[in-house]
């Protein structure tokens, strides 16, 4: 029988054994998956290297030709400072795993050099990265690391009795510790509080990838796996103590305890405090598994109102029941309004995603126009007022319905927005003179929801209702697809025949379960870490879509395609961009009977939208981009040309951009030359409007006395 001095003599040297033993085993699995990362990375440069045509399709991606370098083994942090950083960065996790920002392209994470490894805390990043330069220093640490490796027998065979003593670990683990776990709360300082909490200011994407995940899951396991050795030995060196635990579990009262433990754990909240808040006491909160997985979830909402703009979200349900989101950054007393819409598989979030700087919506907004961003139906959650819709009948639509039944819902929606509120600011104003509007509003549209503007303006004009629109500025539009690549021209055929077949069985185009959706999040993030494997993604996607050098790696990081929704595209809107293609005209959606045709349009074939031009009445802007590779500029041109052929008002542009830097990047050039578009509409002067009111009086005033 040991005495207590030699049971505590023992019990050092086993903790001591262990901790030695548990750095060692993080170093040689950080360092393996850290390896293999690198290796990845290597060969994605290696094929990058044999790739054509990527030097244009690359430009701009600094990182991806890897260069190797030499350096020396990383030692293990226990030697380097002495403790484990586990619980250093554990309460990092905590803090910002919510917290990721709206600028991925920081200065200070995207450097030329090797991505941060290891999901370790600030300090011990900062320990390992000297390690290797101090290593020389340092040889008796090795000697020390080499000693402590000769004692692994013993470990070896303290494994037999530690596996059987597991249940009391599962035991003592459920004994309240809280008193301690007071003890080893992190201390918060005022700048680390200022600096996780002060969103808008900071500008660092806080994201884990999944090689970063795979380093916190083997982090966490090795620390639990280490952990319930260390409580085992000390039952084995503390007989009474383990004897104690295995009479407890026959005691009534413990089963009294482990019930009320389990009913608590079930609502389980999290006490938070922030230094600096007006009530310093301690809040709970509810836990989010999303904060757990660390992906980016936020919303348009959460990013206008991070950068201090104000914002309304407004309800808009179409004449076929779809419920849409029109989102807002209001000016309520503002005469002029901008109507700004996505494209394909894009959302609000396209407009708002540069910050500050390079986002139209806010560059309008600063301008001093209400901001209105639209949103077309086809999100996965698929919001309907028939709550019970089928996937097949909500995915039952194409381009017809986002032209005739989406942007008409919200437009009229902003109509009825901003009448109520300037007849409140200026109530002795006429809701409209001469059937113009007391407001101005014109919309900005890229790719698809260019094409859908244009089927709005027409049908409206052949329906003789007002579209309420002063001006269209459209960005590389949808329409005309004739001139594309090798690529969507097979893409078309294959579509084309398979498509009476393949639309009973995939109604729609998106990714499906919500892990696989957080797994794209996470992947887009390790795109970033490792730039070789991220230009590698990026040529490959480059050539799916003909050459353009969009920056679709960051596109596909933005929070709109997060694990909780993202926008989709329906199988009738391809089929339909498969007709336009096939057919070489910019015409409605064929139903491919001259039955359903007759039905729908009262004739056989369907729309011919561009031969309709000349029903446009309001001037319109087209840009094109040189790069853009997935609408040419000759097809912009096309529209340029027929609209010129139908009498409308209308002008030209091109930039040197791909198709997403219209929206996803940031391009100066391109925000002045549509903000000197937009201010070419005034909104009437308060002297017109009332010179108008009179003039319409005395009108009404000469009528009356031609009937007396």
């Amino acid at each position: 029988i040991l005495s207590v001095g030699q049971r505590k003599v023992m019990q050092r040297i086993v903790d001591n054994a262990l901790a030695v033993s548990k750095e060692s085993v993080k170093t040689v699995t950080y360092e393996s998956l850290n390896n293999i990362a690198s290796c990845i990375n290597g060969v994605s440069a290696l094929l990058l290297t044999l790739l054509p045509g990527k030097a244009n399709i690359l430009e701009g991606l600094h990182g991806w030709e890897l260069r190797p370098t030499l350096r020396g083994p990383r030692l293990p942090r226990w030697m380097q400072n002495g403790v484990s950083s586990f619980n250093h960065f554990i309460h990092e996790l905590s803090v910002d795993s919510d917290t990721s920002s709206l600028d991925y392209s920081s200065g200070e994470e995207e450097s030329d050099g090797p991505p941060p490894a290891s999901p370790s805390s600030q300090c011990s990043r900062l320990s390992w990265a000297s390690a290797s330069a101090k290593s020389e220093g340092h040889w008796s640490d090795w000697i020390t690391f080499i000693l402590w490796w000769l004692i692994l027998p013993l470990r070896i065979l303290l494994w037999v009795p530690q596996f059987f003593l597991r249940l009391f670990f599962k035991r003592s683990s459920r004994t309240p510790a809280s008193p301690r776990r007071n003890q080893h709360r992190p201390r918060f300082s005022k700048t680390n509080s200022s600096k996780y909490h002060d969103v808008p200011n900071r500008a660092t994407d806080r994201r884990r990838g999944v090689v970063e995940d795979l380093h916190l899951a083997i982090e966490i396991c090795i620390e639990a796996i280490f952990d319930f050795f260390h409580r085992a030995t000390h039952l084995l060196l503390s007989p009474s103590e383990a004897f104690g635990i295995l009479l407890s579990w026959f005691s009534p009262s413990s089963h009294r305890r482990k019930e009320k433990h389990d009913h608590v754990s079930d609502d389980e909240t999290v006490q938070t405090a922030t230094l600096g808040d007006a009530d310093p006491s301690l809040a709970e909160r509810p836990t989010r598994l999303y904060n757990t997985m660390n992906t980016d979830t936020r919303t348009c909402q959460d990013v206008i109102t991070e950068l201090g703009y104000p914002y309304e979200a407004i309800r808009v349900v179409t004449s076929d029941g779809y419920v849409l989101l029109l989102e807002r950054i209001p000016r309520r007393d503002a005469r002029k309004a901008v109507y700004l819409q996505h494209g394909i598989l894009d959302s609000s979030m396209g407009w708002v995603s540069n910050g500050v700087v390079g986002s139209p919506a806010f560059a309008a907004y600063d301008q001093g126009y209400d901001v209105f961003l639209g949103n077309f139906r086809g999100l996965v959650s698929r919001d309907h007022v028939n709550k019970n819709i089928s996937s097949k009948e909500y995915w039952r639509y194409s381009i017809n319905e986002h032209g005739t039944e989406d942007i008409p819902a919200m437009i009229e929606k902003i109509h009825e927005i901003k009448t109520s509120e300037l007849k409140l600011s200026q109530p002795n104003t006429d809701e409209e003179i001469n059937h113009e509007e007391p407001y101005k509003l014109c919309a900005v549209c890229h790719s698809l929801g260019g094409a859908a503007i244009l089927m709005y303006v027409i049908t409206r004009k052949i329906k003789e209702k007002p579209h309420r629109l002063s001006r269209l500025i459209l960005l590389s539009p949808a329409g005309f697809h004739e001139d594309s690549n090798l690529g969507f021209t097979l893409v078309e055929y294959i579509f084309l025949f398979v498509s009476p077949v393949l639309s009973r069985l995939v109604p729609a185009f998106y990714i499906p379960t919500r892990f696989f959706r957080m797994l794209l999040n996470k992947l887009a993030r390790d795109f970033h870490n490792y730039p070789a494997l991220g230009g590698l993604v990026q040529t490959l996607m480059s050539y799916v879509v003909g050459g353009d050098s969009s920056n679709w790696v960051g596109v596909l990081g933005l929070p709109h395609y997060n694990m909780n929704d993202m926008p989709a595209v329906s199988f009738r809107v391809a089929q339909h961009l498969a007709q336009i293609k096939h057919t070489g005209k910019f015409r409605m959606f064929d139903y491919g009977s001259r039955r359903a045709n007759v039905e729908v349009y009262g004739s056989p074939e369907p729309l011919d939208l561009g031969e309709s031009y000349r029903f446009i009445d309001v001037p319109v802007d087209l840009v094109a981009g040189k790069k853009d590779k997935v609408i040419r500029p000759s097809m912009v041109r096309k529209h340029y040309k027929v609209m010129r052929e139908g009498g409308v008002d209308v002008s030209f542009n091109e930039f040197e951009y791909a198709h997403l830097d219209f929206t996803f990047s940031h391009r100066e050039e391109l925000l002045a030359y549509v903000m000197s578009r937009l201010l070419l509409v005034e909104p009437t002067s308060v002297e017109q409007r009332q010179t108008s009111q009179k003039g319409m009086k005395l009108k009404k005033k000469k009528k009356e006395g031609t009937v007396v």
